[in-house]
């Protein structure tokens, strides 16, 4: 399984604790924030694949939290809340969450919630090594990306966004993050930087350049062709 990071939000410690157990123990790194505000400013200093949000929490709540998330963000929400009523449910879901869950739960319904919303999502493989989204297959340890079984001659960096835009297709990144996570934090790079590395991917790929889309007001993802 692929080290996923979830961002726990929570406002008791006792029950972001309890989850951060959970989480751990199936595999996945957790970072923790205690209210929406909080969590916000997280979202921004990490890599972030999941978030479960508590509704009831102080400053800014779960629901609020999630319209401005959803605003800039394709990253996946689990609610967590005591109140199990309809109307709490279907909000929940039409702010944009991916699954709401009722306290108390089971660690295994947790754990079952998580990674069918993660394969929802980000069409998990089950082979780490060998990615593959429509004719486009990466093996990771090898360092070649093949399209229709015909090898791609890129660079280091084409490669780097290649890999990453395949390992979390259907997520979208924005060119800062892009430039962080391929280039890294010390890069001088620009973020027309993205758009030009984006411009020569799209032609290698020929037909299957049209797989790394645009998303207008946040940056690029990589969805499987139709």
């Amino acid at each position: 399984m692929m080290n996923y990071t979830i961002l726990v939000i929570d406002d008791e410690p006792q029950m972001r604790d309890l989850i951060r157990m959970i989480l751990e123990d199936a595999g996945y790194i957790v970072v923790e924030a205690g209210d929406g505000l909080q969590a916000l400013s997280t979202l921004k200093q990490h890599d972030i694949d999941l978030c479960i949000v508590d509704v009831m929490m102080p400053f800014m709540d779960g629901f609020a939290f999630a319209e401005e998330v959803k605003r800039t963000s394709t990253v996946p929400l689990i609610f967590l809340s005591a109140k199990g009523e309809e109307w709490d449910k279907v909000q929940g879901l039409k702010l944009g969450g991916d699954d709401y869950i009722v306290k108390p739960f089971m660690p295994g319904e947790l754990v079952a919630r998580i990674e069918a919303v993660l394969r929802r999502t980000y069409r998990l493989n089950p082979d780490p090594q060998m990615l593959q989204v429509g004719p486009l297959t990466i093996n990771e340890d090898a360092h070649t990306a093949h399209i229709n079984g015909q090898q791609l001659n890129l660079t280091l960096k084409e490669f780097g966004l290649l890999l990453l835009l395949t390992k979390h297709s259907g997520r979208a990144y924005s060119r800062e993050q892009l430039l962080e996570l391929v280039w890294g934090d010390d890069h001088q790079s620009s973020e027309r930087t993205i758009d030009t590395h984006i411009k020569t991917l799209r032609l290698k790929l020929g037909d299957a350049g049209k797989m790394i889309e645009t998303v207008w007001g946040i940056g690029y993802k990589l969805e499987a062709s139709q």
